[in-house]
């Protein structure tokens, strides 16, 4: 069977154009807020989401998205939760692919059989999960894999050629680029570096491969776009919902702030192979 993953990416390709892949934080400033955000986003030129995950102590994440995490925690979000708003999510949108983007420690203490079993009940399609390297596959990777979730890893600059196929092995979906050396939100200082390291991921593998970190504007957007499958784009966005808020609370601009940034990005994935 195919997931909805594949499908998208597939149909994308035959588009040849990139996905733009939009990371937001579950529960970020409030849970009914976030939800309306997730809603939007596929209108808004969303091709895949990634719904992160709300952790107490991320170690890849830059000042930006912790922030988003500290407002869902503070406002009460829970795995639980953010299963929830996947359901709800579903109701009214059985296409766009949903990641759950995080950390292990929520995931264990759910319960790694109960987990699976909620987040494909829920219409979850992959996971990410950023602090399981290929050597756990056991704990995690293997069971969701089996369950039909999609196990999507990340890569980055120091990944060499003799760690690859490791990382490589039980990875679906698509792989995640990380084009730097560091933490969310950076800048990304080479280009064609980038461009390089995409062309050598796919040598040792048939998936996409998806850029994320660093990529902040339409122009970004298109310039990756031309040697990437897709864009991954998340602290711009959680900045845009941070940026909306008065007193810590959304207000009538937090969601337009989202979708309006996301239509700016689509426009620049488009344009990537015109």
């Amino acid at each position: 069977m195919t997931s909805r993953i594949d499908a998208r990416f597939a149909a994308l390709k035959a588009e040849n154009r990139p996905a733009l892949v939009t990371f937001v934080m579950a529960g970020d400033p409030d849970f009914d807020t976030a939800q309306e955000v997730l809603a939007a986003l596929p209108a808004a030129g969303a091709d895949v989401i990634e719904l992160g995950m709300p952790f107490s102590d991320p170690m890849a994440d830059g000042v930006a998205i912790q922030l988003a995490g500290q407002r869902a925690l503070a406002n009460g979000q829970t795995l639980n939760k953010t299963l929830d708003m996947v359901r709800t999510f579903r109701k009214g949108d059985q296409g766009t692919p949903i990641i759950l983007m995080g950390y292990y420690n929520p995931i264990f203490i759910h319960g790694v059989d109960a987990f699976i079993e909620d987040a494909v009940d829920a219409g979850v399609d992959g996971l990410i999960v950023v602090d399981l390297p290929a050597e756990e596959d056991e704990e995690l990777c293997i069971p969701a894999l089996k369950a039909g979730l999609n196990f999507i890893r990340l890569t980055t600059p120091t990944t060499d050629d003799k760690r690859l196929p490791v990382v490589l092995k039980n990875t679906s979906g698509f792989v995640y680029y990380v084009s730097m050396t560091g933490i969310t939100g950076a800048a990304i200082k080479n280009r064609a570096a980038v461009g390089e390291a995409v062309q050598r991921i796919k040598r040792h593998t048939p998936l996409p491969v998806a850029v994320g970190f660093g990529i902040k504007t339409s122009e970004d957007a298109e310039k990756i776009g031309r040697d990437a499958d897709g864009i991954v784009v998340g602290s711009v966005l959680v900045n845009a919902i941070a940026e909306s808020l008065e007193n810590g609370k959304a207000t009538r601009v937090t969601v337009p702030a989202v979708t309006d940034l996301v239509s700016a990005l689509s426009a620049g994935v488009k344009r990537a192979r015109a």
